[in-house]
């Protein structure tokens, strides 16, 4: 009777160990997962039937497996590990407090595409880190410009009467000449005519004098202050005037004088010249103020502000500098060399600046407090920027970011990043390539 008890025991295992597997319910069934290849980390390129060794780096090979999963699966989302908010090196395993500052632990989760590169790898491919970090920084670029006049301050020389050249004093371009200094004089049988009315009226005056009359008396002045004022408008000054009255005695040829002190950068008159009102007899401009007018790259536009101070150098004075200020900015750009028109105002110590001269305009720009990392920490594709942040224990975390400007070796990130993190600033190309292959494999 035993045996036959025991028999039956031996058959019934036997029956269950073979067809364990049917009877089991499909979600218990062990996954059985096909391996396709073995590639190199490092080197995705590099392709192996066999576990091993890659040849190149000396590193182990991992698995790609044909469901596309991930080489390992977690049951859960899990923290890599936990850290201080507001002490990023301070990483610990478990949750908790830091004891040096009192702040509560802060899970830090693998994201998509993190790597883990243990610290003698990252010796072996060269991975090296720096802090992002906040830095008041500057810019500094040069344009060329060119020296022109003081459009306010050029004044032109004409007549308001027609006439004869009759002497020239000033007779040659780049003469410098001071306000009220003898131009010229001319001759105007009009000028001729005023004068002698001037005169009958001041003798009509005194012959009414002794007149009763009092309408003839007041007619008489009304003459002298018309003619009076036709002489101050053709610029007879009151000097002229006076003498005009105590001489008794008309001026053939009346003076044209300097409006202003300056050179004399055009010239049209000479003697025995016929003139008439709209002949522009001489151009004198002030000197002792200039502009240039400079061609500023589109790039550098945005860094230009009325006001601005800037320093001025000048190669054909061995590079002797003079300070001037940004006075105006032209609005529209030039659309083949893509610069803009910058006008600078600067004092002429010396008339050094000569118009149409080049000068060097060097622009330096104090920027604030912004958020920069190396520039080799920025792998750009054009369509996106992405650094990779250290997240403790050799967890390395791609990171979109957007980039600001490049100054030197260091470039602004404006979204993405936080003062304090640690980037990837040497080796980021090879372990871009391994996250890539992460993300690919899943």
């Amino acid at each position: 009777m035993k045996w036959i008890v025991v028999a039956g025991l031996i058959a019934g295992a036997f029956f269950l160990g073979k067809y364990s597997n049917i009877m089991m319910p499909p979600q218990q069934q062990p996954a059985g997962r096909k391996i396709l290849y073995y590639v190199d980390p490092m080197h995705p390129a590099y392709k192996s039937d066999k576990p091993g060794i890659a040849p190149d780096c000396n590193m182990k090979l991992e698995p790609v497996y044909a469901d596309g999963g991930p080489q390992e699966k977690a049951a859960e989302r899990k923290p890599l590990y936990y850290r201080d908010p507001s002490k990023h090196d301070y990483h610990s395993p478990n949750p908790g407090m830091n004891p040096e500052t009192g702040n509560d632990l802060e899970p830090v989760y693998e994201e998509e595409g993190t790597i883990q590169v243990p610290g003698d790898k990252q010796q072996l491919i060269g991975v090296q880190f720096e802090e992002a970090r906040l830095e008041a920084g500057d810019r500094q670029f040069r344009a060329t410009g060119k020296v022109s006049l003081d459009e306010t301050r050029i004044s032109k020389v004409h007549s308001k009467l027609e006439g004869w050249i009759d002497q020239v004093h000033v007779d040659f371009t780049g003469k410098e000449v001071k306000k009220g200094q003898p131009l010229l004089t001319l001759y105007s049988p009009e000028m001729l005519a005023t004068q002698q009315e001037y005169l009958l009226a001041l003798r009509s005056r005194e012959v009414m004098k002794a007149s009763t009359l009092h309408e003839a008396m007041s007619q008489s002045e009304s003459l002298i202050d018309a003619s009076r004022r036709r002489l101050e408008l053709w610029d007879f000054t009151p000097a002229q005037i006076e003498e005009l009255a105590r001489t008794k005695t008309p001026v053939k040829n009346i003076t044209i004088f300097s409006p202003s002190s300056g050179f004399v950068m055009a010239r049209n008159s000479f003697p025995k010249q016929r003139i008439m009102p709209d002949t522009e007899l001489y151009t004198i401009a002030d000197l002792s103020r200039v502009w240039i007018i400079a061609d500023v790259s589109e790039a550098d536009v945005s860094y230009v502000r009325a006001g601005q101070r800037v320093m001025l150098s000048l190669p054909s004075y061995q590079g002797r500098q003079i300070a001037a200020t940004v006075s105006y900015i032209q609005p529209q750009m030039d659309g083949e060399t893509r610069t803009m028109k910058v006008r600078i105002e600067a004092a002429n110590p010396g008339m050094l600046l000569k118009p149409e001269m080049y000068v060097d305009v060097d622009f330096h720009v104090t920027l604030p407090s912004r958020l920069t990392v190396p520039n080799e920490a920025v792998l750009d594709t054009g369509m996106k920027q992405t650094v990779y942040v250290d997240r403790g224990n050799g967890n390395l975390e791609p990171r979109l970011v957007e980039i600001g400007d490049r100054t030197g070796d260091r470039i602004e990130i404006r979204k993405g990043l936080r003062a304090g993190e640690r980037v990837v600033s040497s080796g980021n190309f090879l372990i871009d390539s391994e996250s890539q292959l992460k993300r690919g494999s899943r």
